[in-house]
């Protein structure tokens, strides 16, 4: 028997319901797939095909982002408190380097008597953070497998409410990545102005430098992510530490505000309008919040429980730093310049401008705001492989990537901030107008859908967290009319415009796959008694994805044709369990199935393993029908189809296999019964 690790066959041990040695599994050295038992496969490894072209792609993926992860890695890759606050609250907790600045953009127009609405306006974004944080806590609690606004709205609202949350939270993941980044070559301007210049190239790479790290896998950047996020709070908490200490050692009230350290010319009245502007731009500091209620899942057991947890540090943080900010700059008079950020005068204050130290906090300060896109190189694929799932996107944003992540998501959501970045030339203050309208309509959509959940379910303390959520929700929805009021002719108009189209084309989509899952029904209950009884004697093998009658429809056109016919169905996602095979044995008696299972995530390459293998034995031909649902619209093309073309691009090149594409129309789809 060789070792394990050693050369020849690999003998792997299986037990029985004791404990056990029953059975040994035998692996040849690079098998592609390996017989478990009678009818039943796994891929390993190798079966991905790596020649030509695709092998040398393959060998620089694994090079740049890693080698393939099995899917029984998934467990191992969820996140302890530590690792997962750094990952979902850098957005949040980054946020308090531009927030204080932006309110007093809009302030400093109504000349240096209107500085002092800051701290007021500051308070009130303090009150909203305490009441979000509270109502995602009840999130957290009745959603614990994860129940991001998408789902909670969708669940209790109804479809619309639901879509249109999750199109408000997907364009805000992608302002995120822009603002964040933008926001990070402010940073560096204010230690080099060179930096200006070279703002767009440099903010497309960090964006892709970024995208790249979480490519990798959640928990590899989540390690990498963490030293910059801890490193920025400790520096910012020490500089408010230093600069409050001073104001309190020479005797003063932080609380009182200063004379703007520039002359100030108004060019605006102070009004309620301008500080309804202000508390607009402030209210950025509260993006990123409800990134840790999406991601329940990604967190240890017990997952809730420290989700919760997690939120609780992050809002305490974010709300330490972001109204000690604002005090003390407005007590000192900073003013905001674009080439010299609240956040580094206030460095210059605390430590000395040109220090070791001033130096540390405006580097950390631009590498957690460029980290900030991390919640949402988290939050986007997710939410987008959730609606994928649920049939409103197509369906490979659902596929994990060769590192367990949602690879297709974190791809799109790279090239969409990229071209943002590049339209609005990379400024934060052109960015701004955008950003948060729609993460505060999904808070409020997030919060009236538990009210709801919580009036309907009535379980233990519910009416304490009715309350909080509507509290939480009839806060948030001011503030959303407040942002469309302030911010609208900025730019505002584009997400108005923006979120309700997104909504329409998810709907589209859905109901194109409930159509399409109407024309391919076929009943549990159908016994189809199919038998082969062709003339010719060349296997056929026919990919079955599941039992549709578009597969029911190849079986038989199969059968007609050949005395022999085998299933092969591929299980990819161990976290939705197939019942292809317990209804297999069912419907289809005489036409036997083989199960592959997939840990790696492939399935053309298993299946052609597997029709290799078959190639063997006599007649050392075979004949690959593939079930291929016909659309008429070329818009519909990329929803279907898509897991089984490479596997014709695949065994097209060997002669002893025939690939037949068996078309099935299902006609115009309209409403069937």
């Amino acid at each position: 028997m060789a070792s394990p690790g050693g050369p020849g066959p690999q003998f792997s041990p299986g037990t029985d319901r004791r404990g056990r040695v029953s059975r040994y599994r035998v692996e040849l050295p690079h098998a592609e797939i390996v017989e478990t038992h009678r009818g039943h496969f796994e891929a390993t490894e190798y079966a991905e095909r790596r020649t030509g072209w695709k092998g040398r792609y393959l060998a620089v993926r694994d090079l740049v982002l890693g080698t393939t992860l099995s899917s029984t890695r998934l467990e191992g890759e969820r996140l302890n408190k530590i690792r997962a606050l750094p990952i979902f609250s850098s957005d949040a907790i980054s946020s308090v380097a531009y927030a204080t600045q932006e309110i007093m953009f809009v302030l400093v127009v109504a000349g240096a008597s209107a500085i002092k609405w800051s701290l007021p306006v500051g308070l009130a974004i303090l009150a909203l953070l305490a009441i979000v944080v509270a109502s995602y806590r009840q999130t957290v609690r009745a959603y614990p497998n994860g129940g991001g606004s998408y789902i909670v709205a969708h669940e209790n609202l109804g479809v619309t409410a639901g879509l249109a949350a999750a199109a408000a939270l997907l364009i805000d993941y992608v302002l995120t990545v822009a603002v964040s980044v933008a926001s990070g070559i402010d940073a560096l301007s204010s230690i080099n102005g060179e930096f200006r210049p070279i703002a767009v190239p440099l903010a497309v790479g960090l964006v892709c430098l970024v995208a790249v790290m979480n490519l990798r896998g959640i928990r590899e950047s989540g390690t990498l992510f963490a030293v910059p996020t801890y490193i920025f709070v400790f520096i910012a908490g020490l500089a408010i530490a230093v600069v409050l200490g001073k104001v309190l050692g020479g005797g003063e009230n932080p609380l009182a505000a200063g004379a703007p350290r520039h002359q100030l010319q108004a060019t605006e009245s102070l009004g309620v309008l301008l500080v309804l502007k202000a508390f607009a731009n402030g209210c950025s500091a509260l993006t990123g919040v409800e990134a840790i209620s999406n991601g329940v899942q990604a967190f240890k057991a017990p997952a809730p429980k420290n989700a919760a947890t997690t939120m609780v540090w992050m809002g305490v943080i974010l709300g330490a730093l972001f109204i000690g900010i604002t005090i003390l700059a407005r007590h000192l008079g900073f003013i905001p310049d674009e080439n010299d950020t609240i956040l580094s005068q206030l460095g210059a204050e605390a430590f000395g401008d040109g220090t070791v130290l001033f130096w540390v906090l405006n580097i950390m300060t631009a590498g957690i705001l460029v980290l900030a896109a991390n919640t949402s190189f988290n939050g986007f694929p997710m939410l987008a492989a959730v609606l994928a799932r649920d049939g409103y996107m197509p369906r490979m944003f659902h596929a994990r990537g060769n590192r367990l992540v949602f690879s297709v998501g974190i791809i799109v959501l790279t090239a969409l901030a990229c071209a943002l970045l590049v339209a609005f030339n990379a400024t934060t203050t052109r960015l701004i107008p955008l950003y948060a309208l729609g993460v505060f309509l999904s808070f409020t959509l997030c919060q009236l859908g538990l009210v709801r959940h919580w009036l309907r379910t009535r379980d233990a303390r519910w009416k304490r967290s009715a309350i909080i959520n509507a509290i939480g929700a009839s806060a948030t929805a001011l503030v959303f009319a407040v942002i469309i009021e302030a911010k609208f002719l900025e730019g505002a108009w584009i997400v108005v415009i923006l979120i309700p189209v997104l909504a329409l084309v998810f709907w589209l989509i859905g109901r194109f796959y409930k159509r399409l899952q109407r024309s391919l029904f076929v009943s549990p209950d159908a016994v189809l008694d199919m038998k082969p009884s062709g003339e010719s004697r060349v296997p056929i093998i026919v990919p079955v994805e599941d039992i549709t009658l578009a597969s029911v429809m190849t079986i038989g056109a199969a059968c007609e044709r050949s005395s022999e016919v085998t299933a092969v169905h591929v299980i990819v996602d161990p976290d939705e369990p197939s019942t292809v095979e317990e209804r297999w044995l069912r419907q289809f008696p005489s036409v036997p199935l083989v199960i592959i299972d997939s840990p790696f995530r492939t399935i053309a390459d298993p299946i052609a393993s597997y029709v290799i293998d078959r190639l063997h034995a006599a007649p050392h031909e075979v004949t690959v029908m593939v079930p291929s649902v016909e659309v008429t619209r070329w818009y519909e093309r990329p929803l279907v189809n898509q897991s089984m073309s490479s596997l014709r691009k695949m065994l097209a090149p060997r002669r002893q296999v025939q690939v037949v594409a068996y078309p099935f129309d299902p006609g115009s789809m309209g409403r069937r019964g």
